[in-house]
Parts: structure tokens; C-alpha cells; sequence
């Protein structure tokens, strides 16, 4: 498929129409899993019905249907919104730059966090989508810095400004937050990462990126005129030898 196999990072010779597809297709399957969130949460408010115990409830079996379940039920909306956003912007971040991986990386992602959580968490009810979160920024940083690539490292910039906190909820610090979700979405996230480093996104050089920096002009001046007056010196010695 043509939207997979095409990477848009070289900037001399983009494809307009398919850089509309790739956007909105990166676009898309967030959006309706935080739809998905929010459909979930108002059918449960509606109905008067509660659905906690499709939570994830460790080491108990009938606590294992919360590894698919969990992360589409949220105490509260404060609760929903606190995760729609961040997990609207890294899952887009996710397939616009992993496309033919991007899937693969998700189902993993959330699988793991849930089978661990399941393992290592306290026995209560775990729910929300904040494993899959810290799961997501966990591979986008450790992502960034092992390419050392400018897009990724400024993306991985902006999530550690934007959602700097994340870093206290991976601490046992508020009992009634499931900081083992957290922690178990972060791991594999970093762990993923190193598994898929020799993942390249592919993309040629900016200009910029080959362009000397201002003290590297200044020294090569330098080196050049001081040549310049060795050579001067060597002619007046030998009129018959060149540089």
C-alpha cells in the first residue's frame, strides 16, 4: 500500500495528495479511539450502570478481561479528558512517523501494559487509558533520542514540557492512582523502543542540517589564509614549486 511505503520528511520532493492521505490517515484512528472513550463513558453515566469491574483486577480471572476492557472505562470526566488529549496527539505522532509499523507497536503496547499490570498491580479495579499514554510517550522519547533525529527529538521535547507530570505518576504516591499501570506502560514503551531502533524513518537531509556553523567558517578562514602566506613564503624560496 502505496500510504505506507511513503515517508514525507524529504522536503524537495513532496507528494501533495498523498500528504493530505497520510495526515488524516494519521489522524483517524486516534480520533475514534478517543471517541470511542467518550461514547463509552456517556452510555455508562446514561444507563446508571457501572462499568468498573471490566477493569483490570491483578492476578484474579475474572480481573483478566481488563487487559482488553480497561482502558476504555475512567472514573470520572476529568478522568477521560486527562487522557484524551495526550493520547490523541502520540497516537497520531505514532502512525504519522511508523506508519507500516504503527499498528504493530500499538497492539503491543496495550496488550503488555495490561498483562502487567495485571501481574504486578495492587488488588483493586485498574482502569483508564493512562497505561497506553505513558506507554506511547515512553516509546516516542526513548524513540527520539536513539535516532537522534530533529523531528523526533523536538516531538519528544514537546511531550516532556507538555506532560512533564507523567514522570510523578509513575511513583506509589496517590493510592488512588494505578502508578503499576503507569509504570508497566512506560517499560515497554522504552523496551519497544530498543526493538524497533533499526526502524528507519526515512528522510534526506535539510539544507540547513549541512550548512557550517559560523565558528566552522571562522576557523576555515583562518586555516586559509595562513596557507595562503605559507604558500607565498614557499614560492619566494622555490619560484619553480607549486602547492
Amino acid at each position: 500500500m502505496p500510504l505506507f511505503r511513503y515517508y514525507p520528511s524529504n522536503p524537495k520532493n513532496l507528494d501533495p495528495e498523498m500528504e493530505k492521505k497520510i495526515f488524516f490517515h494519521s489522524l483517524l484512528f486516534p480520533a475514534l479511539f478517543v471517541l470511542l472513550l467518550w461514547i463509552v463513558k456517556i452510555v455508562e453515566l446514561t444507563s446508571g450502570l457501572s462499568f468498573v469491574e471490566f477493569g483490570i483486577f491483578p492476578r484474579h480471572i475474572n480481573g483478566l478481561q481488563g487487559i482488553l476492557f480497561s482502558p476504555f472505562i475512567h472514573s470520572d470526566f476529568s478522568h477521560l479528558i486527562s487522557n484524551s488529549l495526550p493520547f490523541f496527539i502520540l497516537g497520531f505522532m505514532l502512525i504519522y512517523f511508523y506508519r507500516r509499523i504503527s499498528y504493530r507497536i500499538f497492539f503491543l503496547l496495550y496488550i503488555l501494559s495490561g498483562i502487567s499490570t495485571w501481574f504486578m498491580g495492587r488488588e483493586a479495579w485498574h482502569i483508564g487509558a493512562s497505561g497506553v499514554v505513558y506507554a506511547l510517550a515512553a516509546f516516542h522519547f526513548v524513540s527520539g533520542v536513539i535516532r537522534s533525529d530533529v523531528r523526533l527529538l523536538t516531538l519528544s521535547a514537546i511531550v516532556v514540557f507538555l506532560y512533564g507530570g507523567l514522570v510523578w505518576g509513575l511513583l506509589p504516591i496517590r493510592p488512588e492512582i494505578s502508578w503499576e499501570g503507569h509504570l508497566s506502560g512506560a517499560i515497554f514503551g522504552v523496551l519497544l523502543a530498543f526493538y524497533y531502533r533499526k526502524y528507519t524513518v526515512r528522510r534526506e537531509k535539510f539544507d540547513w542540517e549541512d550548512e557550517p556553523d559560523e565558528e566552522d567558517e571562522d576557523d576555515n578562514e583562518t586555516i586559509t589564509f595562513s596557507n595562503e602566506k605559507y604558500s607565498d613564503s614557499f614560492k619566494s624560496e622555490s619560484t619553480n614549486s607549486t602547492l
